[in-house]
């Protein structure tokens, strides 16, 4: 192929790309709507209601299997599948520690796989270094910021040290995201700790947020999105590049 012809094909590859994957993610938005539309009550958890809570990040799920294989249970997919464990865990308020390691745990799956060949980086900006400190001296201030309030919990031995590491391994996180220098990856990242940051001023009695429900899950679905979707595109680019190569070859 000359350079037209190779051009003319990738601009249809994209647009056949793009067209697939709306496809797919229509599972995730209509579990999304039908989440939103049920919107059942705290007061009333069940099984019914786990499995609606957790639907739209199983078919996030699904979407990253569908492109880049069993791999990434150890990748992206893995880490959604722990979040979609988190979601059915904080159903019960009595579970919470429980969802808060499996959030833990998916973070650390999210910052190995940032780590990865295809997330590969080039050497950090200025501008990076000063977001890396941004984010972890935010991690330092509200965690020494919440203290005071996990302190008048009944189960303040617990939690103390529990929000502690989860505040570590998401900073972590989202640095991780940073170097990626994907946008999607990125903001998923910043989007998810505000989400987290959400849930810690309510739960633990900081101050009340008006619709404080709409705002976790929406920022919280939102995060796994752009995450997801960040991976994805990293696959559909890496498999571009062998294209290209197996061409020139």
């Amino acid at each position: 192929m000359d350079i037209l012809e190779t051009s003319a094909y990738d601009r249809r590859q994209r647009r056949n790309t793009t067209c697939v994957l709306f496809l797919y993610l229509l599972p995730f938005f209509t579990s999304c709507a039908i989440y939103f539309y049920l919107w059942i009550p705290d007061s009333a958890p069940s099984l019914l209601a786990a499995g609606i809570k957790a639907a739209p990040i199983l078919c996030l799920v699904l979407l990253v299997l569908s492109y880049n294989g069993g791999r990434s249970l150890v990748g992206v997919a893995g880490g959604l599948l722990l979040s979609a464990g988190g979601d059915f865990c904080l159903i019960w308020p009595e579970l919470f520690i429980h969802g808060m390691g499996c959030f833990a745990l998916a973070h650390l799956v999210y910052s190995i796989s940032f780590l990865s060949s295809r997330f590969s980086a080039t050497s950090s900006s200025v501008s990076f270094f000063i977001l890396y400190l941004i984010l972890w001296l935010f991690g330092i201030g509200m965690y020494a910021y919440l203290v005071p309030f996990l302190r008048l919990d009944p189960e303040a031995d617990v939690l103390v040290p529990a929000i502690g590491g989860y505040i570590l391994l998401i900073v972590i996180m989202a640095t991780l995201a940073a170097r990626t220098r994907r946008p999607l990856i990125l903001l998923g990242s910043l989007v998810f700790m505000a989400s987290d940051l959400t849930i810690a001023l309510t739960k633990f009695n900081v101050f009340d947020v008006e619709y404080k429900k709409h705002i976790i899950m929406t920022t919280y679905y939102l995060a796994q999105l752009m995450i997801a979707l960040g991976d994805v595109k990293a696959a559909l680019e890496e498999e571009a590049d062998d294209i290209h190569k197996w061409k020139r070859s």
